[in-house]
């Protein structure tokens, strides 16, 4: 869908965390499909600006970015391991990755939650979120008063991202409560895990928010699904990159290609796309570069598709099938007090 800037705001802004009877029943919403500045969150944070305000000219109050869209995906890159063995280079390829990241809370939040306030969305965007000397694939949430919300970490990274990325845990699973509707995010592959799902279904989610990593086609199936299952709109958000977009060889190498991928090579095709509860695509997937996606999301469709399928409720047989979530957070260390201090 292509919308010309409007010099107001097609729908009335609301004050998030007014109230149900304050609550949108259209919310226009932008996923965001661009790449970052790699290595380098600053100038990757003045793009979003650029984009967030772009969307807000549309008259958009939902603005996602893709996965780790601060921070950085590192497609290719290896961080030099072999089974048993890691490489000095890779070492500090993990040193330079590790700058780029941001502390939760941190400057970087700040700066987000003002742009969030700014422009007057509620930005939904992922991060490389750095904790001490560990690496947390994050998505962080923002109200349009510019309030930081929470985050959800991702709780089971894929294949080699296991070296580089720690597990998440149930302790940020949120969904939040806004007169946009609920909203909340699973990222990448956690979209294949159903007993995730079910728990975001269970919160409740009507804005399903998907940050990819995926181009595959199969990705795309996935969304669809979700929607249908979810009885929810589904916004996924991927990267478009090229090879030109990452520093060039020796300092980034692309590992498991028979050749060096020439400038101008797409390393990440977004797929970036916006569905309905009935399974209709609204916007995307967009294969052909850098875009914005926006749609206008109609909440009284969640309610015709519940009354078909809901899977939380009047679709579940719990005395046959039932979810408990941990919702406790996983310390590696607790200090207990053993007595008054003298």
């Amino acid at each position: 869908m292509t919308l010309a800037p409007t010099s107001e705001p097609v729908i009335a802004e609301v004050e998030m965390n007014a109230g149900a009877d304050q609550g949108a029943t259209t919310v226009r919403a932008t996923v965001v499909q661009a790449c970052s500045v790699f290595y380098d969150t600053p100038a990757t944070i003045d793009k979003a600006e650029k984009l967030i305000a772009e969307a807000a000219g549309y008259g958009s109050q939902l603005v996602l970015f893709p996965e780790v869209f601060v921070g950085g995906y590192p497609h290719g890159s290896t961080f030099g391991l072999t089974i048993g063995s890691r490489s000095a280079k890779g070492k500090e390829d993990f040193r330079k990755y590790h700058a780029a990241a941001i502390d939760v809370p941190g400057p970087e939040v700040t700066r987000l939650a003002a742009l969030a306030g700014k422009y007057k969305v509620f930005l939904v965007i992922g991060v490389v979120e750095r904790a001490g000397y560990t690496l947390y694939n994050t998505v962080l949430s923002f109200d349009s008063l510019g309030k930081y919300l929470g985050k959800h970490r991702k709780l089971m990274p894929t294949a080699l991202e296991r070296v580089f990325w720690g597990f998440g845990d149930g302790s940020t699973i949120p969904v939040y409560d806004t007169p946009l509707g609920k909203i909340g995010a699973v990222i990448c592959w956690e979209n294949r895990m159903p007993l995730i799902r079910t728990a975001m279904y269970a919160k409740g989610v009507e804005i399903y928010c998907a940050p990819t990593a995926d181009t595959l086609p199969s990705w795309q199936a996935s969304m669809t699904h979700i929607a249908l299952e979810g009885g929810c709109f589904v916004l996924t958000a991927n990267q478009f990159c090229r090879r030109k977009d990452y520093p060039p060889p020796p300092e980034y190498t692309f590992g498991g290609l028979d050749e060096e991928p020439s400038p101008e090579t797409a390393v990440c095709t977004g797929g970036s796309s916006i569905i309905s509860p009935s399974g209709t695509v609204l916007a995307g997937p967009n294969y052909e570069g850098e875009a914005l996606l926006t749609a206008d999301l109609d909440l009284g469709e969640i309610v015709r598709a519940k009354f078909d399928f809901d899977v939380v409720g009047h679709y579940a047989r719990p005395e046959v099938l039932s979810l408990t979530v941990k919702t406790e957070p996983k310390l590696a260390v607790s200090f207990a007090s053993t007595g008054n201090k003298t």
